[in-house]
């Protein structure tokens, strides 16, 4: 069971003056027979070489094949860049884009699936024929290279010459190679702006990644770009020399924590997982807990990566999802920096772990990390409110270092709106709330969920924010290692046509022995208006600190209230909270974890998952049974249900066992009622313990 790659290492030894050539030959045959053969071929050298002469023939003769010469090939190359990663400087301008509240159906009208990448071009009157003849042997140029596009001309001509201009580019059409494909995917859309809405105009713009305009001047130059170049914020002053600490020595294995295996434990009381990594010694595998209520929850790591997701785990991810066992990524980061030498490190081992050892500790419904650096000591606790669609990171920064300290603390996420970021990137716009103040951001394209809105923030008004995740990264940056952290502060930067992020920074000071408490809230909203609403009601003073409360209430409650005592401390361990915490957040509400990020309700799977709950949540069993119930599908199956569409996808499931759990569920009421007791959370039968045996 590998994580598969490939990787090659060639020895060479050089004497002065003399060179060597390494070929690296990569391919892929329908059998292993078929592969050594090509690997036995390609090893002459003089076939190998043949191959690149052979490249530069078919290239000569694709373009013959358009009339195209090499030069409009690097033009049309450096343009398909613009295609594959949209870019500002080819997009609609970014007022135009802000406008836009429709999604992908409104494209449907004109044939247009919206599927594939849409290039537009805007002509108005004939002497534009030449540029809509550049663009359509651009086309051409791409489909033979294998890039697919929605090529669409908006004629805008007076309504004079509107039909000459048409009659003029359908003819050039229809006389060259792309004659086949007119109004079919990934062909070429004409249409007359007349006929278009003022809504779908707005519309088809937001969706281009390249618009072309007629008034534009030449091709050439409008791919080199409209968009000047922005001054970055100042280079951050360092005052103070940074001493390099020692990397941190592998501690022994703490012994008061039960089963421990070198890494990790249970606590003494059972209600907490402990970890403790250095930046040589980690776990083998992510090790996650996933916080989550009904409608909102997050997946966290032992390595502070993990991702956030609103209503459906698979459909409205707010932050990107990874299941990379081996490199730990994401689009959630937390820094602290000392703002007098510049050095920067994370609470959390990901991206921008320290010299010392971390603590994790996973807990019921929260995740808390423990680093000290420098003499500064941090906390990290994370946690989702038990109701609300909101995540809170509380970070507490304690200074131990002997001195007063100047630090700032930066909070960062990615934003997403969607299931992939590389489909809803280009369509998610960023603004500060007037009200509330929090980072907001929106994606109006989404088929299912335009109307969200979602919000980063913290209650500190000597932050800075930007929108603009190519500022925070910079170019060829990470975030291990972003441009942001070399700048004083950041720059404000929100709207659209950006890649998108929310960044907040905070600066603060310490004396000696002093602490500072910074709330992160990362939330969203079905609306803009309840977004903002949520945003500045979880402003107020002590809500996170009552949220935590909460959650670790509802878990002792329900955690408690049945109760395993067997010959053997493990199995007790397990079945005493966390057997059930897995279940309830894991698998009923979340239905996502690292590995795993499917946002659907299964028939089979999650109606056995709720059995577990019956004397714990008989609420929530009971929930599930007519939830299923409302779905049936033709021909004796069930579907699995994604949470907020009720998308049936057909699975095989014996439903035979929809009885069974009924039969379990309606007694177990019945004698509730007979005792007096609450259809509720923590309700036993009659009160009885359950005891070995």
């Amino acid at each position: 069971m590998l994580d598969p790659v490939l990787a090659i290492r060639c020895r060479l030894v050089l004497e002065a003056e003399q060179s060597a050539t390494v070929k690296l030959v990569s391919g892929v045959a329908e059998s292993r027979a078929a592969c050594l053969a090509l690997i036995e071929k390609y090893r002459d050298r003089h076939l190998a070489e043949r191959v690149f002469d052979l490249a530069w023939t078919h290239s000569g003769v694709t373009l013959r094949q358009i009339n195209a010469g090499e030069t409009d090939a690097q033009l049309y190359r450096r343009l398909a860049g613009s295609v594959l990663y949209a870019h500002a400087s080819l997009r609609a301008e970014a007022g135009v884009l802000l406008q836009n509240r429709r999604g992908q159906s409104g494209l449907w009208g004109y044939a247009i699936s919206g599927d594939l990448p849409t290039v537009l071009l805007k002509i108005a009157d004939t002497a534009h024929v030449e540029l809509a003849r550049q663009m359509l042997q651009c086309h051409a140029y791409w489909r033979l290279k294998g890039l697919s596009d929605d090529l669409v001309i908006w004629n805008e001509g007076h309504t004079d010459y509107r039909q000459s201009l048409q009659d003029q580019v359908m003819g050039m059409i229809a006389t060259g190679t792309e004659a086949h494909a007119i109004d079919r995917p990934g062909g070429i859309y004409v249409r007359s702006a007349e006929q278009i809405s003022s809504e779908d105009r707005i519309l088809l713009q937001a969706v281009a990644r390249v618009v072309i305009a007629g008034n534009g001047g030449p091709l050439a130059e409008q791919i080199r770009g409209r968009a000047a170049a922005e001054k970055p914020m100042p280079r951050l002053a360092v005052t103070r020399s940074q001493r390099a600490e020692p990397p941190a020595a592998r501690e022994a294995p703490r012994a008061d924590l039960l089963f421990g295996n070198g890494l990790g434990g249970f606590s003494a009381d059972g209600r907490e997982y402990v970890i403790t990594t250095t930046p040589t010694h980690g776990t083998p595998m992510p090790w996650v807990n996933v916080l989550a209520n009904p409608g909102f929850g997050s997946v966290v790591s032992e390595c502070g990566s993990g991702y956030t997701w609103s209503e459906n785990a698979h459909e409205l991810r707010l932050t990107p999802w990874s299941d990379d066992p081996v490199g730990a990524s994401g689009g959630e980061a937390f820094y602290l920096r000392d703002e007098e030498s510049g050095h920067f490190w994370s609470p959390t081992p990901w991206p921008r772990g320290g010299a010392g050892p971390y603590v994790i500790r996973h807990g019921f419904g929260y995740s808390v990390f423990e680093h000290a650096e420098g003499g500064v000591q941090s906390e990290l606790s994370v946690y989702v409110d038990i109701e609300e669609a909101i995540k809170f990171s509380v970070l507490t920064v304690r200074n131990r270092s002997g001195r007063a300290r100047r630090l700032s603390a930066t909070g960062y996420v990615e934003w997403v709106l969607g299931d992939l970021r590389s489909k809803s990137a280009m369509h998610v716009v960023t603004e500060v709330d007037a009200v509330s103040g929090a980072l907001f951001a929106r994606n109006a394209y989404s088929t299912e969920f335009a109307g969200r809105a979602a919000f980063f923030d913290v209650d500190d008004i000597a932050r800075s924010l930007t929108g603009d995740r190519a500022e925070f990264l910079g170019r060829n940056g990470s975030p291990a290692s972003p441009a942001a952290m070399s700048r004083v502060r950041l720059s404000g930067k929100v709207g659209a046509a950006l890649d998108p992020c929310a960044a907040i920074q905070v600066p603060f000071e310490l004396a000696d022995g002093e602490e500072r408490r910074i709330v992160f809230r990362l939330g969203a909203g079905r609306n803009r208006e309840l977004a903002g609403r949520l945003a500045l009601k979880m402003r107020s003073a002590g809500t996170a600190r009552t949220a935590l409360t909460r959650v670790l209430e509802y878990w002792r409650h329900t955690l408690g209230a049945v109760q395993v005592d067997t010959p053997d401390p493990a199995v007790n361990v397990l079945a005493n909270g966390w057997l059930v915490y897995q279940t309830l957040a894991c698998r009923l509400w979340a239905r996502s974890g690292y590995y795993q990020s499917g946002g659907a309700f299964g028939f089979r799977d999650q109606l056995q998952d709720v059995m577990a709950l019956v004397h714990t949540e008989p609420k929530l069993v009971r929930e599930h049974l007519l939830r299923l119930r409302r779905a049936p599908v033709p021909g004796g199956r069930r579907a699995a249900l994604v949470a907020s569409r009720q998308r049936r996808r057909r699975a095989h499931a014996l439903l035979g066992r929809l009885p069974v759990a009924a039969a379990r569920v309606v007694p177990l009421r019945a004698d509730h009622r007979r005792h007096g007791g609450a259809w509720g959370a923590g309700a036993v039968p009659g009160g009885r313990a359950l005891g070995p045996g």
